[in-house]
């Protein structure tokens, strides 16, 4: 019940500072802005923001290969959540903290995405991405030019917000992780939570695989 009303309320404040406290909305500038970073037109914007949009982009795959496979022990599907994510990052995922229950079993069975998201592969080039991207902006962006729009852009700002969130989210969801494959290295926790986002990305790369299938014995 704690947890829930944690993340609720986190959940819920965040929404309410979105409508009452942050910049207001500025349509065509912020459409012209997303289309541009989507079809990697860059030209004019800070890499900051570029790398921020594109991180983003990452985030919910990294969730996803860890909440999808918690799913089959919980009442709800992780998996409309994780398709929320994809557009709204954290709006979508706090409800299914709030919902979920702990757990550090492996019920299930592995579908084509289960079999990539838990490939060392997607991990490894999931994690390369982010930090080439971390890298990138934090040597080549202007970090005044930067400050100055998340004052004035909602959707910079929101989105700043938001990947600073799901950047402190983890832990919840590392430890039933790791005792579902039976990681005994519990400093993986602290680096989740010391070094966010990155100490994740590298239990990530290193975690050992679930089998693929786990079937239930029937009497």
């Amino acid at each position: 019940m704690v947890r829930k009303i944690i993340f609720g309320s986190i959940w819920l404040a965040f929404v309410l500072y979105t409508i009452f406290f942050a910049p207001a909305p500025v349509g065509q500038e912020t459409l012209d802005l997303i289309i541009n970073l989507s079809i990697i037109k860059w030209e004019g914007i800070n890499p900051i923001i570029i790398a921020i949009f594109y991180i983003m982009g990452v985030f919910p795959w990294v969730y996803a290969a860890f909440i999808l496979f918690d799913s089959p022990g919980q009442k709800i599907s992780a998996y409309p959540f994780f398709i929320g994510s994809i557009g709204f990052g954290a709006f979508a995922l706090l409800p299914y903290f709030a919902l979920r229950q702990p757990n550090n079993t492996w019920n299930g069975e592995k579908n084509l995405l289960l079999k990539v998201l838990d490939s060392r592969l997607m991990a490894i080039s999931s994690s390369i991405t982010i930090i080439v991207f971390i890298v990138w902006g934090l040597t080549r962006g202007d970090w005044s030019d930067f400050m100055a729009q998340w004052q004035t852009s909602q959707f910079i700002h929101i989105m700043s917000l938001d990947f600073c969130l799901l950047c402190l989210l983890f832990p919840d969801i590392l430890q039933d992780d790791m005792e579902r494959r039976e990681v005994k290295q519990k400093q993986f926790v602290w680096l989740a939570v010391l070094i966010p986002l990155l100490g994740p990305l590298v239990y990530w790369c290193l975690r050992p695989q679930l089998p693929e299938v786990v079937a239930e014995s029937v009497t």
